[in-house]
């Protein structure tokens, strides 16, 4: 069942977030991720969320998202998100069928 990653990112420092983009993707990619969303025009209709950045990554199943997440190569990409960007980052698995 899929599973998504979202992460809802106020970026501080432009050019380390522009070096996590370019190292997560292919991370992303070994553990069966594709992005639905990066970034791009966000439009909150009701209540008072206001995305920063807003990234949602598709995954085959939670197994593979965590996978992702657990990797001991993310890590050192992970600290260059945390020191270009503050937010949160949530796993939410999709519905069946």
């Amino acid at each position: 069942m899929t599973a998504y990653l979202i992460a809802d990112l106020t970026t501080h420092d432009a050019d380390l977030a522009a070096e996590y983009r370019r190292q997560v993707t292919p991370l992303i990619a070994k553990h069966g991720g594709t992005y639905m969303a990066r970034g791009g025009d966000v439009r909150t209709l009701e209540g008072d969320w206001a995305p920063g950045r807003l990234v949602i990554v598709a995954f085959p199943s939670m197994a593979a998202a965590q996978a992702f997440y657990d990797d001991p190569a993310y890590g050192p990409v992970m600290e260059l998100r945390q020191r270009s960007a503050s937010g949160s980052v949530v796993l939410v698995e999709g519905m069946q069928g």
